[in-house]
């Protein structure tokens, strides 16, 4: 049985600061969730206005995922080469400008456009956030970090959704962006004025003092199974419940007869109570001492993962909307569950300086998946039900119930994980 990991002591930052850190990196990880996010509530009226099909509508998102994940190789190179607190406050000025810029668009070109300045920016945040938190937590306090981190999962989702929708309801979507929009900048000011960047590896018993190229990340990465499993595992459950999610705001409306405001505020006192309460139950669970063997942290992704595939096939099954809130209640807690822990088990399995590019490769990998190919699936499949007519709510919960097995080939990843994850971490930081 693997031994609990030495916490190597810190005499850099106080308890104080290093609480501070993460709660910043939290708000900056909610406000890219919100403004990614807010799209997805306001697919119906932007739907409407712009004569879109479901395709159509899939192919709004594509933008935003196809230059986050471009670029996000290229900015987490320049993540484990440079001070990461000045490439962080950039990167959250650039995309919280674009969302608000979201409000001043007149037509489809303009919105993509937007979109892409929303991606180019977001590409820079969360491989940062990852990194900084890392040299603020040792190894065996990174999974309840990183789950306290992804916090901002469930609280940018409720903003996204419940406060968007809101906001669009009285005045309009394009009021939505810029509401969500206008805080990011005065929180890129924050970073910039009291963040300090740490010294790297500082907490890890192997640290590397040169940077490794791409290609030696990757090749590092493809050697640990562990690593592959991991990402896998992540990526797949970012593709089953961010890519079921996707849709669920319009297939409320279509299949309910609800506004945007009423299916946001559905969904939003989900995402805020039940996303919040996973993630405060997952950090409490993986804080224990028994978690300090990654195995039980891999095993523990599995199973929930797992068990949650059931209401997620329910939700979209039934024709009872009171059954449906009961499903979303049990499934979308744990598309928040996984976050903290699979960014843990992701920094674990990477040496120091390549910790940034190691979250990058996992976030393109997840959202080429749940930002393009969830739902262009979903849409293709919607469209393709519905005939020669436009795409309906019947032809919808079809598309959605096809995707809703998925979560099972996650939590597969997941359980093989377990299997190599001790002598793959002991290699990549030094112990377990």
């Amino acid at each position: 049985m693997a031994s609990a990991a030495p916490v190597k002591v810190d005499d850099v930052s106080t308890l104080g600061q290093r609480w501070y850190v993460l709660f910043i990196m939290m708000l900056v990880y909610t406000i890219s969730i919100a403004d990614r996010y807010v799209l997805s509530t306001l697919l119906g009226p932007i739907s409407k206005e712009l004569g879109l099909s479901d395709k159509g509508a899939a192919s709004l998102g594509i933008p935003l995922a196809l230059f986050y994940v471009t670029m996000g190789i290229p900015l987490s190179w320049l993540c484990d080469r440079s001070n990461r607190r000045t490439l962080l406050a950039a990167a959250v000025a650039v995309w919280s400008l674009m969302t608000t810029l979201t409000g001043y668009t007149r037509g489809y070109v303009d919105l993509l456009l937007a979109r892409i300045g929303v991606g180019v920016g977001e590409a820079g945040g969360t491989p940062a956030c990852n990194s900084i938190i890392a040299d603020y937590f040792p190894a065996d306090r990174r999974s309840m970090a990183m789950t306290i981190f992804a916090l901002g999962a469930p609280i940018g989702a409720w903003l996204g959704s419940d406060i968007a929708g809101a906001v669009s309801t009285v005045h309009g979507w394009r009021a939505a962006f810029m509401v969500l929009g206008i805080p990011g900048i005065v929180l890129a000011l924050i970073i910039m004025v009291t963040i300090k960047e740490p010294q790297r590896g500082r907490l890890d018993a192997v640290s590397d003092e040169k940077a490794p190229t791409v290609r030696e990340t990757i090749k590092f990465l493809w050697s640990q199974k562990a690593a592959v499993h991991a990402m896998a595992g992540s990526g797949l459950s970012a593709f089953w419940g961010w890519g079921l999610m996707w849709f669920t705001p319009l297939f409320l409306q279509r299949t309910y007869g609800m506004d945007e405001g009423a299916a946001g505020g559905l969904l939003g006192q989900i995402y805020l109570v039940g996303g919040i309460g996973a993630s405060l139950v997952t950090a409490y669970v993986v804080a224990r001492p028994p978690y300090t063997d990654p195995r039980r942290i891999a095993r523990l992704l599995a199973a929930v993962t797992a068990l949650a595939t059931i209401p997620s096939f329910l939700a979209y099954w039934t024709h009872d909307l009171g059954f449906a809130k009961l499903m979303w209640w049990l499934f979308i807690p744990a598309i928040y569950f996984y976050i903290g822990p699979a960014f843990a088990l992701c920094q674990n399995l990477a040496a120091p300086r390549m910790r940034a590019m190691a979250v990058a490769i996992s976030l393109l990998i997840a959202n080429v998946l749940n930002l393009i190919v969830a739902p262009w699936i979903v849409g293709s499949l919607s469209d393709y039900f519905a005939g020669a007519g436009p795409a309906n709510a019947d032809s919808l919960r079809l598309a959605q119930m096809i995707l809703a097995p998925s979560g099972l080939w996650a939590a597969w990843h997941y359980w093989r994980a377990g299997k190599y994850i001790v002598e793959d971490q002991k290699r990549a930081v030094g112990y377990v």
